[in-house]
Order: structure tokens, then sequence, then C-alpha cells
């Protein structure tokens, strides 16, 4: 009885169904499909950001929005388990959202991970979860059998005779029980031409699913690889013939969530839009970060409307770089607007004249968003406005400091002449935002400025000998000499353009572009910064093949002509080399295999102050000196009040460096002065003999034994000792650590990523001269530091008890 009964319901459900799906779509039978599909890992889009893209679908003429974010755990790991009341509620009421913009809303799941197909069990939960959506109101769905191992479990195996015929089974099971809706769409395990065995035309795999699919369902195919540079029709013709109907693109053009490195803002291109007779619809799969997607839609609307008007018989061609532009106008009116991270805050009209006039000055921390925001880090000026000395110090000390920076003890700073400090948000202008979307433009192709950056980075490193240190080219080739030094100067420049665009984006009006960009233009600007002290460096500094130590021959080989843009080639997936422009910047550099280096996360508060690491220069001593003399002060206390010559602890920790080899010693400064030193010796035993002939002799001169007081004497001897006890170093140690470095920072650095890529810039120059390996001296109760260079990939090599002095040695191979 129960049982007769359950069958009538369900036979009434299916039939009510049915009527009306027919009702809504008798006019959108043929209808295209061009949208969105939410369709990739990571953290899903809120709901408010998904109400923002309903209203851009509208606007640009959109019609498809595909739910099937990998992370929601009820739509794939979880599938199982139905909604509960208020993710019912949240799901209907999105549902209608969509329905009230003119958009179709189709429903996927996920259930390939662990669906035993052979199970009625199964089959009566994946029933019941959609059936669930379907009283909803959601009148589309798609079942997503993709990235699955194409494994089956016992039962399975004895019930089918593949893996296709199990996966066509329960999708023709689930289309009929659904009443068959007019959009049904199935994505198979091979799901583009590189996954399909051995071809896509002889595929067992896909041939089944081409035959047995119900002919009412779509099949969703990604192109020739999982993200396709483009497509063809020649080979969607050959798609659509196997699968007996033609595909639908489920399109990762910009998707980013396989590289933490990369976002995509280039335009929709590579995609004629003539395929479209060759396509059930095209679903843009876009970047995880929901503001990044604002140029990616509006030129796949552009497309679309080309597409439909060129099958009217009008005249109309799509040119992406006219798309871009369009967007880009339309994104300018976007970035003007006040609006808040998560988009809690948007005007009641979609375009707004400029920026609000009555928006507080920044403090360049954004506090109040920064708990439930992505996290941000340190930038540069971009407004005429400048705070007070007292102001811009008060501001950075009541930040939360890095626990890296902590330890290095400070000092109060003046503000110096012409040197200030960022306030107050505004817009990006025109020419920030084409810089910004060229930088970070699509997966197979850089735009304009990136690729002229790398062409001339990937010169300057294939040329460098001929300004090097002991080579000939200034006196044989001046002419390769200036070529060299014209282009360093723009590569420099195209540098500080980054620096000045990373601090504009933090201090930009549209907070909500700011905590989905910010990651990615602190990453990019830190690897710039490394950059950009490496080729200010290499003029007299690198040496020639001819040098003495051979370091051009052996050790030199970052001159090789492998790019990360070469070793992608254009038939590899974008994941094969990770970290797009950045990326390829840090392969250009001598250490850029050391992913340590270059890797680590944004810190909590994006802040606006410009830095800037460069070589040493002589007049920088005096600064120097000044710095490591009140550091020691601080750490110290009234310990060494005795010593009271103030160049001692300067000449004591960086004079030797300075003096021997100021080569390898680079500078960071912010807009308020010096900041922080990196000191590097390229060869300890050779140095060690340098300084027993010229510098110690020289010390011995300069703090000759005069009384100061009555512990002057003493005082002084002790002081003259501590010369000689540094270079205590065992032949073992030297032999796979040649190397030394000292750090110094000052506490009031708010982005340790600013020393870490001082450190590195120190590292690429002992790197390009033949190092292969450093070490430096820590105090074991210095914890912090310790931490701060375990992260970058230093391991303890010896201990205070195997020398005369208490410090532990840190190395790190290079």
């Amino acid at each position: 009885m129960h049982c007769s009964v359950d069958v009538l319901t369900q036979a009434t459900w299916t039939y009510s169904v049915v009527l009306k799906a027919i009702s809504v779509t008798m006019e959108r039978r043929d209808e295209f499909l061009c949208g969105v599909v939410e369709g990739f890992y990571g953290r899903p889009w809120s709901m408010e950001q998904r109400k923002v893209l309903f209203q851009w679908m509208q606007r640009w003429g959109l019609n498809t929005y595909l739910y099937g974010p990998k992370d929601d755990l009820k739509h794939r790991l979880l599938w199982r388990e139905v909604y509960s009341s208020e993710e019912e509620a949240q799901l209907k009421a999105l549902v209608c959202e969509a329905e009230s913009k003119g958009l179709r809303f189709v429903y996927a799941l996920s259930p390939g991970q662990d669906i035993v197909f052979s199970s009625s069990s199964d089959l009566t939960l994946l029933k019941r979860k959609l059936r669930q959506v379907a009283e909803l109101g959601c009148q589309a769905f798609a079942i997503l059998f993709d990235d699955i191992d194409h494994s089956m479990c016992q039962a399975d195996t004895e019930a089918f005779s593949s893996f296709a015929h199990a996966q066509v089974s329960v999708a023709n099971e689930i289309f009929r029980f659904l009443g068959e809706p007019h959009v049904f769409l199935f994505c198979p395990t091979e799901y583009c031409g590189s996954l399909c065995s051995p071809s896509v035309s002889k595929s067992p795999y896909l041939l089944t699913v081409g035959e047995d699919l119900l002919p009412g369902i779509s099949v969703i195919w990604t192109g020739s690889k999982v993200i396709s540079r483009e497509l063809s029709a020649d080979s969607l013709v050959e798609v659509q013939s196997v699968l007996q109907r033609p595909p639908l693109v489920w399109d990762n053009l910009h998707a980013n969530d396989y590289d933490s490195r990369r976002v995509f803002l280039g335009p929709f291109k590579g995609r004629p839009p003539g395929l479209r007779a060759h396509l059930r619809g095209l679903l843009l799969n876009p970047n995880c970060e929901f503001e990044a997607n604002y140029i990616p839609l509006h030129t796949l609307g552009t497309w679309h409307k080309a597409g439909k008007e060129e099958r009217e018989g009008e005249e109309r061609q799509y040119c992406s770089d006219q798309a871009l532009s369009a967007a880009l106008q339309d994104w300018m009116d976007e970035l003007s607007q006040p609006l808040q991270p998560g988009r809690q805050i948007r005007p009641t009209e979609h375009r707004m004249s400029g920026p609000s006039s009555k928006h507080k000055p920044s403090d360049s921390s954004d506090n109040q968003h920064g708990a439930q925001s992505k996290p941000s880090s340190t930038a540069g000026a971009c407004s005429a406005q400048s705070h007070k000395p007292s102001a811009a110090r008060k501001e950075t000390v009541a930040r939360p400091l890095p626990s890296e920076e902590r330890a290095h003890g400070g000092h109060s700073r003046e503000k110096g002449p012409g040197k200030g400090l960022c306030a107050g948000k505004g817009p990006l202008s025109e020419a920030q935002v084409r810089l910004l979307v060229g930088l970070y433009y699509l997966p197979h192709e850089h735009g304009p400025p990136a690729q002229s950056l790398l062409q001339d980075l990937t010169w300057l490193k294939a040329n460098c000998h001929f300004v090097s240190v002991n080579g000939n080219g200034k006196k044989t080739q001046p002419q390769k000499v200036e070529e060299w030094r014209a282009r360093a100067g723009r590569f420099l420049a195209a540098c500080d353009e980054i620096a000045v665009l990373h601090g504009c984006v933090v201090n930009s009006v549209n907070r909500a572009v700011l905590y989905d960009l910010y990651p990615y233009v602190w990453d990019l600007r830190n690897t710039m910064l490394v950059a950009k002290a490496f080729i200010s460096w290499l003029e007299g500094r690198v040496m020639s093949e001819s040098s003495s130590l051979g370091s051009w021959k052996n050790c030199f080989h970052w001159c090789g002509a492998s790019s990360g843009a070469e070793l992608l080639g254009v038939e590899a997936e974008p994941w094969v080399f990770k970290g797009g422009l950045s990326g390829e910047v840090q392969m250009l550099l001598p250490v850029g295999t050391s992913s340590e280096l270059f890797s680590h996360p944004p810190p909590l508060f994006p802040t606006s102050r410009l830095y800037n690491i460069r070589p040493f220069q002589h007049k920088d001593k005096v600064e120097l000196y000044r710095m490591v003399r009140q550091l020691h002060q601080r750490a110290r206390g009234a310990q060494d009040s005795a010593v009271v010559h103030p160049d001692f602890i300067g000449d004591r920790c960086l004079g030797a460096s300075l003096a021997l080899c100021p080569e390898y010693s680079f500078v960071l400064e912010d807009e308020l002065g010096v900041c922080g030193c990196a000191v590097g010796i390229l060869d300890v035993r050779s140095f060690a003999k340098r300084c027993q002939a010229s510098w110690l002799p020289a010390m011995r001169d300069k703090y000759s034994v005069r009384p100061h007081g009555a512990n002057g004497h003493t005082a002084t001897k002790e002081a003259l000792q501590s010369f000689l006890e540094e270079q205590d170093y065992p032949d073992s140690l030297l032999y796979h650590f040649p190397s030394q470095l000292r750090l110094e920072a000052l506490p009031e650095l708010v982005d340790c990523s600013v020393s870490r890529s001082l450190l590195t810039s120190l590292l690429t120059a002992l790197k390009a001269n033949g190092s292969q390996g450093v070490f430096c001296e820590v105090q074991p109760t210095d914890r912090l530091r310790l931490e701060f260079l375990t992260k970058l990939g230093f391991l303890e090599i010896l201990r205070g008890e195997a020398r005369s002095t208490e410090g532990l040695v840190l190395g790190r191979l290079l």
C-alpha cells in the first residue's frame, strides 16, 4: 500500500515538474547558454556577491548561472546530505534573484568521488537531494563527474560493463526523474582532449557517452586542454561527432584556483563568436576572487552579443582589444565606488559620477575591515597629502608589528626632505588600471607591460658581461654598454611604477577590490624589489667569465635561455609553470629556484609606504652606523656605556664589510630614510686575510688604548679584542658555506616581507658571483631572528660549544 502511494506521489510530482518546465522554457528552448559557472576550488562567493554577479550578467546580456563551487561541502564532499531550513531559504532566495534578473539558474551536484553507481540507496539519496532543490524553484540541473578516479568498486564492476556506462546509467535515470528538464548538463570524467585516451575520436569512454546518454542531456567540455588557450571550430566538430550532440563549453580561461600567485584580469579571447554554431553554450569559470572578474565577464558579454548579431546577419566582429577598452572604462566607474570588503555597502545606482567626497582620511591600515578580509601589506605614495612625522610614526607603532621585525629594536627618525606618507583614499587612474590588467592578463599570455618587463630582464641578464667588473665590454663595445644602461633604466622605472601601483591599490577607495587583488599586487611588489636591487647591482659588480673564481662558467648557470614562458610552452597547462609574472621574474634571478625566499603570506593590514632596496653607497655609511648604534643601545641598555666612540658599534658590526667588500652590501630605505641593511662577504677565508692585513691595524690605530675614566682602559681593550673573535670559523664550515651575511632592520618595519626581500637581494648577488652557500651568526636567545631565518631555509650548522663564542651558526646552500 505504502509503495503504491509513493509511486503515485512520485508520478504526480514528476508530472507537475514537467508541466512547469514546459511552460517556462517554451520560449527559451533554442537559447544559447552563455554566462558564469561558479565551479572553482576555494572559498565560494558570498550570497551578496552572487546578487551583484546577477546584476552584472543582466547588464551585459548573459543568461545562465551554474552553481557548483567545489568547496561547498553539500555540493561535493557531503552531496548526500540535504540542505537545512536556513540553507534552503538562502538557496531559494538565490534562485528567485536569478529569475528576477532573467537568468537561468542551474544547480550542479558532484557525487562522483564516492558514489556507488549500482547502489539503490545512493541513487535514492541523489534523487532526494535534487528533488529538494527542484522544490525550491530550480528547473535546470547538472551532474558532474569531473576530477575523479576512473576506478569502480567491486559491486559496480559486476553491475556495469564500463565506467562510462555506470555514469550514463545514473545520469539518464536522474534526467527522467526530474522530468527531462530542458537544461540538464553532464560533465564527463574525460572532459577535455588531453584527458581522452587514446584520443577524442577513439576514446571508448566518450564513444559510450555519445551513444548511450539520452539526447536531451548536454555534455560539458573544456576544449583541447583543461585550460584551453584557444577553441577551434575543427576540434569542436570532432567532439560534436563523438558525443552526437553539440557540447557546452565549461571555459576555464580565467580560472586561477590552481595557482595562488596568479589572477587574470584580461579580456575574453581565443574563442571566435562563430563557434556558437557548434556549441550548446559557453559558461566561464572565472577567478576565485569575485572582484577580479569584472573585465572577464564584461568582455564575455560583448562576445555573446557579437555572436548573436553575427548569427542574425549583422556585421559585427568581436575584437578583444576593443572589448577590453570598453570594459576598462566601465570598471573605472566601479572602482570609484566606496565599496567595502564583501560588498556590505553598495550604492543604489551602479554608477556614480565620482568617488565619495566625505570618506574619512586613511590611516593606511584600514583596521575596521582587516579582521574579516584578505590580508595585505605595505606600499607607495599616490597622494599629494602627507602626515606629520609624529603622526606617521604613531600610526606605524600602533599597528601590530610582525614578529620577525620586533626582534631588532629601533629608534625614531625624522622625516626626510621631499618624503612623505600617503594619506586619503581615492580611485586608481586609467593608466594604473591598464597597468594592473597588463600585469595580470591571461594564463597563456602576458599583457604589454609584463611582456616588456620580462624582455628587458631577460636581455639584461644575458648581456650583463658587458658591464661586469673585470670584463672589457666598456672598452671594446661601448654601444652595448650604453644599450645595457638604457634598458636597465627602463626596467628600473617599470619596477618603480609597480611599487607606486601597489601603494595606490592600498589607497583605493574601493576596498572590496583592494582585498581581492592585494595579495597578488603585494607579491609582485616584493619580487620586483629584489629584481630591481639585482639589476642595480649588476653593473661593475658581477664577475665575468674570465674571473679567477670561474663563477661565470661554473656557477652562473642562471644566465641560461630558459624562462618561464619557454618552460610553459603553447601546449602545456598553465600550472606546469606556476607563479605567473612573479614566478617568471623569480626564475630569471640567480636564486629563483629557492621558492621559500619568495613565497610568504601577506601581512594582516595594507599599509602605504614606499620601499626601495639598492646597493650600498659610501654616503650611506653615516646613516647605517647611526642605525646599528641605536639598535645596539636599545638591546644592551647602559652595559656598553664605557665605549664612548660613536663609530665603534658601526665598525664592529659593519665596518670591515663596508670597507673591504662594499659590493655585497644592500640598503633598505623607506620614505623616511634608511631603515635596514644586509651586508655580505663572498669568501670569508680571503676576507679574513685582508682584515688581518689592513682592517684590524686600522682599528688598533683608531681605538688606541687611552684612559676613559676608571674603566675606560679595560673597556677599550675588550672592545678591540671583540674584533678578533668574529673570525673563528672552522674550515669544514667554510668549505660548504664560503659566504657570510649580516642583516639589520628597524623594528618600525610593518611589512616583514621587506626584510625577506632585502636578504634575498644579497643572496642573489652572492650566488651570481659563485657562492655555493652562506651562513650567519645568531644569539641563541634571539628566537624571533632564528624563526625568521629558518623560514628562509637556514639550518643550524654549528653550535657555540664548538667555538669560543656563544652564538649559533645558521647556514643554507645556494
